[in-house]
C-alpha cells in the first residue's frame, strides 16, 4: 500500500544550471547532498535534481517518483508477481531503501 510520495527525482545534465533555475522558480535554496544531487523540501515531499551524465547514468528516462510504502519487501514481492519491470536490486542509503520499477 502506498502511503505518500516520498520524493520525485529528476536527472539533469548540468546540475549547476538546473540548481540556479529551480532556486529561482521555487524561491528557495536546495540542499546539496554529497555533491551528487540537490534536494528541495516542498511541504512533506522532496524534489531532487540529480546528475545524469557518463559518470552518473540514470536508471530511468524522465522523472523518478518514489512512493513510500509500509513494507518494501512485501511490495517488491507483490510487484514481482505482476511485472517484469523491476530494475536492479533493492538499494539502501542512510535514510531510505528503495527499488526501481519501470512503467
Amino acid at each position: 500500500m502506498n502511503t505518500k510520495i516520498a520524493f520525485v527525482a529528476y536527472p539533469v545534465s548540468d546540475i549547476a544550471a538546473s540548481r540556479a533555475f529551480y532556486d529561482l522558480v521555487l524561491r528557495t535554496s536546495g540542499a546539496e547532498i554529497n555533491g551528487e544531487w540537490i534536494e528541495y523540501d516542498l511541504g512533506g515531499t522532496t524534489f531532487v535534481i540529480t546528475k545524469a551524465d557518463a559518470d552518473h547514468p540514470s536508471p530511468v528516462r524522465g522523472a523518478l517518483v518514489a512512493f513510500e510504502v509500509a513494507d518494501l519487501d512485501s511490495e517488491v514481492a507483490r510487484l514481482r508477481s505482476h511485472s517484469d519491470e523491476l530494475v536492479g536490486d533493492t538499494f539502501e542509503t542512510d535514510i531510505c531503501r528503495f527499488r526501481i520499477v519501470a512503467d
